[in-house]
């Protein structure tokens, strides 16, 4: 009998059901669609269209998409919902809101991980390392980073890591580009002496990004090539990069390539350390973050200490937290500095004032840079938006409700550019805003619910220490001994490109000019250092030491 209707049917639709008749039904339901969809939004927010979701809204953005962003979260009261293209899986709510991200971030910590959402996009190249990890996993994970990033030992290691590649290779670097006159992407520069930095902190190896002629690092561009891949992931319908990956075809073949480059690298380095360590029976003398864990006591939970895998994957996600975030805000500080030569003056004076004491990590010197720093991050995070995935049902502090297995993505980049939060010149780079009458730093005193550049809660940055040593190394050096001078007509090049770290989508082509009178940071005991005066001959002579 069902057979017999069916047929029916076909014979029906194809004796009196055209093709135009089937694409005008299509288009009004549609239509119709679209009209209920806008009239039961949230008033100023996106518009989700049927089958499409915020796609279309998307695109006709994607000049201006982070702005675009917090404009429409501006009007839609801090908080709107989404839904990606059918198919994709995608759907929950984006908010501004500090409530809402405190109440997912720390009060209702357990209904919010990563997710597997994430987890499958970076299962490739993390693994199961700290910023893929969720429950205890993630758990033992932060304890040892915790316990080893935060020792003196670390502390010191790092530093004179710092201090050896900023003297040893950036500034000499800079000072080849100003002797020539040459201009170079200032963002480059800047991922190379990242990228060189975390693989020494985490490895204890010379990735040479910033080697004489800035050479291509097979290492480091694979390294780029994997996180590229992994990020398309998050935009791509899932049948359909999950048909490559089963296919190996395309950009999932390219991605399978890129991260065996970086596996092979990173258990290369920790087989060669492993056996060091068999063979002399301490690595004492070394300090990085690998040989620290690799030598450290076993943990109650894994009494036969950690495996190769456990430390590669641990060493890996370190680099990925380290590498753009850091170089990242540089640039957007330099960018800044340059159409702000007040702010400049004052972070000059400072630099002078506290006798270069950059390499003091985690230090109250040099309080007008580390304001600068941070203002420099509010409007421009390294990380504009992250996520977590509701375990269960959920109701937000503002009343808006998430589903299990919805997504609240807390937009960094638009909660530094509220009116509400930062008062109406919010749009303004001002750090004063961060020091107190004396002029002290007082940034601490905010809540890290209004400013999750570092995250907050149970997921606060570890690195967070690390990141501003390196920062306030590398811009004191710099700054102390050249003018970043910004090529003209960039004002329009320079802007955010769509990604999860906020490069700049074209780079900040710059030149370097040598100061008259230098004010050099030299380190001393202990990773601290004192102010010398140089001219620039006796500075030129010292650097080739």
């Amino acid at each position: 009998m069902a057979r017999e209707l069916v047929a029916v049917a076909v014979r029906f639709v194809r004796e009196y059901v055209r093709a135009s008749d089937l694409a005008v039904a299509a288009a009004a339901l549609f239509a119709c669609s679209a009209v209920r969809s806008r009239l039961s939004a949230k008033p100023g927010a996106p518009m989700l269209w049927p089958v499409f979701g915020i796609i279309p809204a998307l695109f006709a953005h994607l000049d201006d998409i982070y702005d675009w962003g917090a404009a429409a979260l501006a009007r839609a009261g801090g908080t709107f919902p989404y839904r990606g293209m059918w198919g994709g899986g995608s759907s929950g709510v984006i908010t501004s809101v500090p409530a809402n991200v405190e109440h997912v971030l720390k009060t209702n910590f357990a209904n919010y991980p990563k997710g597997p959402y994430y987890r499958e996009r970076f299962a490739e190249l993390l693994g199961g390392g700290i910023f893929n990890a969720d429950g205890d996993a993630w758990r033992a994970q932060r304890r040892a980073a915790s316990a080893e990033m935060h020792s003196a030992r670390f502390i010191e290691f790092s530093a004179g890591t710092i201090a050896h590649l900023v003297r040893g290779k950036l500034i000499p670097l800079m000072e080849a580009l100003s002797e020539s006159g040459a201009a170079v992407d200032l963002q480059d520069v800047l991922l190379r002496f990242t990228f060189d930095n975390i693989c020494a902190a985490a490895f204890g190896v010379d990735a040479g990004c910033l080697a004489e002629g800035l050479p291509d690092v097979p290492f480091a561009r694979a390294f780029e090539r994997a996180t590229e891949l992994s990020l398309a992931r998050f935009v791509t319908p899932p049948f359909l990069w999950k048909a490559k990956r089963l296919l190996g075809v395309g950009s999932e073949r390219a991605l399978v390539e890129a991260t065996r480059a970086v596996r092979e690298f990173a258990d290369r380095t920790v087989g060669e350390r492993r056996a060091e360590l068999r063979k002399t029976g301490t690595l004492a003398g070394r300090c990085d973050l690998l040989s620290r864990l690799m030598s450290s006591p076993p943990p109650p939970d894994c009494p036969e200490g950690y495996s190769d895998e456990f430390l590669r994957d641990f060493c890996i996600s370190f680099i990925l937290a380290g590498r753009d975030t850091s170089s990242v805000a540089l640039a957007w500080f330099f960018w800044l500095l340059a159409s702000h030569p007040d702010v400049e003056s004052r972070v000059l004076a400072d630099v002078v004032r506290a006798g270069g004491d950059a390499l003091d990590a985690g230090g109250s010197s040099m309080d007008y840079l580390h304001a600068a720093l941070t203002e420099s991050m509010r409007l421009y995070p390294p990380v504009p938006a992250d996520f977590k995935e509701a375990l269960e049902d959920d109701v937000l502090p503002d009343g808006t409700a998430v589903r299990a297995r919805q997504r609240v993505i807390y937009y960094t980049y638009a909660m530094g550019r509220d009116k509400a939060s930062w008062g109406p010149d919010c749009l303004e780079f001002r750090p004063e805003r961060w020091l107190d009458a004396r002029g002290a730093f007082a940034g601490g005193t905010e809540s890290p619910y209004k400013y999750a550049v570092f995250n907050a809660g149970p997921r606060l940055c570890v690195g967070k220490r690390f990141a501003y040593a390196q920062m306030k190394a590398a811009a004191a050096a710099v700054l102390a001994r050249f003018r970043v001078e910004v090529l003209p007509g960039q004002a329009e090049a320079v802007k955010p490109k769509l990604n999860t770290t906020l490069y700049m989508k074209r780079g900040l082509m710059v030149r370097f000019a040598a100061r008259e009178q230098r004010h050099e940071p030299v380190p001393a005991a202990g990773g601290r250092a004192i102010k010398r005066e140089l001219p620039k001959a006796a500075i030129e002579r010292d650097g080739e030491e």
